[in-house]
């Protein structure tokens, strides 16, 4: 018998799994929580939370048409928004937010390890 440390109550939260044990993983979320969760209760879908540091600031982070600094904006992001990784190539994630596709540069990115490559 184990206490219930936390409930995530949205679905689709990006989790970095840290530790594994039988059925169950131990994972840490944005905020750096950590807990105990079955591997059911997981999904192989990647998501990704934009810059967690920057929540309650005045940031605009720009989701642009392409995967380079001086491309089109397709929609201003806020921090602390999730979306689904579609793919990264180690410098910048292609995401989807609420039915806008776009890229991101990978350092803005909590979900995406730096250098990571994510294939769709």
């Amino acid at each position: 018998n184990y206490s219930v440390d936390w409930m995530y109550m949205k679905p689709g939260l990006p989790m970095e799994i840290i530790q594994e044990f039988d059925t169950w993983r131990r994972v840490r979320d944005a905020d750096g929580s950590e807990g105990w969760i079955n591997q059911s209760l997981l999904s192989g879908r990647r998501t990704a939370i934009v810059a967690p540091w920057q929540r309650g600031k005045d940031a605009r982070i720009n989701l642009l048409d392409d995967p380079q600094k001086d491309a089109g904006i397709v929609a201003i992001v806020e921090p602390g928004a999730m979306g689904t990784i579609k793919s990264c190539d180690g410098q910048w994630c292609e995401m989807t937010f609420s039915g806008h596709t776009g890229w991101l540069a990978q350092s803005l990115v909590w979900g995406a390890y730096p250098g990571e490559r994510v294939k769709d």
